[in-house]
């Protein structure tokens, strides 16, 4: 198969989207994309959960041990297509949000969709 850069660009998201294509995933089934969002303060994380909630997003909440300085994470769960467009776009949206209150992107995944 042919990596056509339109729909697979040559960055971090084109690279991961290629690898799921690869892997048999079709991504042109929508589902629930996880974006993960850490913040240096328990408030803070739970000020911008609100402020997603408020928006009409799914989220979750929780302690993050993994980084020290951002121990607390944010995770979005929208419903969409998994393309390179929406994935970017929503990360870098969700990204400037975060700025307002101290957090910072690190993240997404989502559960595969085999092709039929």
């Amino acid at each position: 198969m042919h990596r056509d850069p339109l729909l697979f660009p040559d960055d971090e998201n084109g690279d991961v989207l290629w690898q799921m294509a690869q892997a048999g995933d079709d991504l042109s089934i929508p589902r629930e994309v996880d974006f993960a969002v850490i913040f240096p303060s328990e408030e803070d994380a739970l000020k911008f959960a609100v402020h997603l909630l408020r928006s009409d997003q799914k989220v979750s909440f929780s302690s993050y041990e993994e980084h020290d300085e951002f121990p607390w994470q944010v995770l979005a769960h929208p419903f969409m297509q998994a393309s390179h467009e929406n994935i970017s776009g929503f990360e870098r949206l969700l990204g400037e949000a975060a700025e307002d209150f101290g957090g910072r992107n690190d993240g997404w995944g989502c559960e595969a969709q085999p092709a039929a």
